[in-house]
């Protein structure tokens, strides 16, 4: 072999090989792009709306601002190849990145939209704009409509037909939490009713009768339990926290409960400050006697049967610990002493 025909021979070796590798490396690519954005299986659900009309060049922008697939023409491409350009249909899909691209579409192509639901736990002492909030950032609901509704739609159920419509947050209190499974097609009145519902039930099993028994209204007993939801960590100082609030309220006595501050200044501080608790609002009680205006938070059972079993003693003070339980007393003398302990040993702990 002449030294022309050798150097064209491994010419045309490098071009085989360069060839083979490109084509190799092409359907790495295609296969990966078949694949999920993750194969973890914890991948976080995802709440995606396709509006009426759209394309599938505009879902397909969707799907990837959602990081649900890798690349937006490949998936258009794949639509096409599947028979599903132009019939992907509107809805609400709850989809997951660890879904293929095929998964994706065909869910779109078969409208399996309506028969999702998600799993949205709802945390004692969430107030309705948390509650907001998280739906909103599940998808779920628009917040300011949510809000919106929540205020000033009607709702017929018997333990509202007492709470002031021009109360600011309406349905504060009531919007009980707990564990649900939502429909995704379930836009933000029934989402509310849903909550609303599971709040019935408590109602009717813990609050109605006993309420009424105690001299107290539903709202009234909603209230105070708000109050301990925010302020008890350990569930042993519900019931005394709520002895504390029925004496004071008793002795004609302000409240003075950090936790209807924290709600009238509308956001949470480690440390209240003196001006802080100078706040005008109708839910300070540390300028207004008696019970605020209303609810400040969504309040738990416990919370609930420690405002209506509330424990008998004579205390009218307590102030927190670290651990989040409290020192209860019952003079101000013995108050005062209980928080100089609470700082003392925060010091010496601090050096």
């Amino acid at each position: 072999m002449n030294n022309v025909e050798y150097k064209r021979k491994s010419k045309f070796a490098v071009v085989v090989v360069v060839i083979l590798f490109f084509f190799f490396s092409a359907l790495v690519y295609y296969q990966s792009l078949l694949q999920p954005v993750t194969t973890k299986s914890d991948a976080t659900l995802k709440i995606v709306n396709i509006p009426k009309g759209y394309s599938t060049v505009e879902i397909a922008k969707v799907l990837k601002e959602n990081n649900l697939i890798k690349n937006e023409w490949f998936f258009i491409w794949r639509a096409k190849a599947l028979g599903a350009d132009g019939k992907l249909q509107a809805g609400k899909y709850l989809l997951s990145p660890n879904m293929t691209p095929d998964d994706i579409i065909k869910k779109i192509f078969e409208g399996k939209a309506q028969k999702d639901t998600i799993k949205v736990t709802i945390p004692e002492g969430y107030t309705v704009k948390d509650i907001a909030n998280k739906l909103s950032q599940l998808g779920l609901v628009n917040k300011d409509k949510f809000l919106e509704i929540s205020q000033n739609d009607t709702f017929n159920y018997d333990f509202l037909k007492d709470v002031p419509k021009d109360r600011p947050n309406r349905l504060e209190g009531y919007l009980f939490p707990d564990t649900y499974q939502i429909p995704i097609e379930a836009d933000e009145k029934e989402i509310i009713n849903i909550m609303l519902k599971r709040f019935q039930e408590v109602y009717n099993s813990n609050i109605k009768d006993i309420a009424k028994n105690i001299g107290m209204t539903p709202d009234q007993i909603v209230i105070i339990a708000s109050m301990i939801e925010k302020e008890a960590v350990v569930d042993k100082d519900r019931p005394l926290i709520a002895g504390v609030i029925y004496n004071r309220l008793e002795k004609h006595m302000k409240l003075q409960i950090d936790a209807t501050v924290q709600y009238a200044l509308g956001k949470h501080k480690d440390k209240l400050l003196y001006k802080d608790l100078e706040v005008d609002s109708p839910y300070n009680t540390y300028q207004h006697y008696g019970l605020p205006i209303g609810p400040i938070c969504n309040p738990g059972l416990k919370s609930i049967k420690a405002a209506l079993f509330p424990a008998e003693h004579d205390f009218y003070y307590y102030v927190a610990k670290k651990d989040g339980s409290h020192i209860f007393s019952v003079t101000y003398e013995d108050h005062l002493k209980a928080q100089r302990e609470i700082e003392a040993s925060e010091n010496n702990n601090a050096k």
